[in-house]
């Protein structure tokens, strides 16, 4: 009788603190992923920041750079970025100074 209730203790204990939280997450990341909208600023599951333009059933057509648009599954988005984060790539992107291909 007392392993069992262990058992039991072990298990809900398991479920409270692991299995509950890992469902809100994906619940929450399965949301954000379907209330998706073009003009978003996101991220995707690879690091890439851009901005969507249009969103076609599952697969969204992402603005990476000026003139430059990749097509992405829906589910590849990671995370909407906030504006003052996007903004804040952008300010450095104008700063940095272009890269010398050392060529003579």
């Amino acid at each position: 009788m007392g392993l069992t209730l262990i058992l039991i203790v072990m298990f809900a204990l398991l479920w409270l603190l692991l299995i509950r939280p890992q469902r809100r997450r994906a619940n929450e990341q399965l949301r954000m992923q379907d209330s998706l909208r073009a003009g978003d600023e996101i991220i995707t599951a690879g690091g890439i920041h851009g901005r969507i333009t249009a969103i076609e059933d599952d697969v969204a057509s992402v603005e990476i750079a000026p003139g430059t648009v990749v097509r992405l599954d829906r589910r590849a988005v990671a995370a909407v970025a906030s504006p003052e984060e996007f903004e804040a790539e952008e300010e450095t992107e104008d700063e940095s100074e272009p890269v010398s291909t050392g060529g003579s």
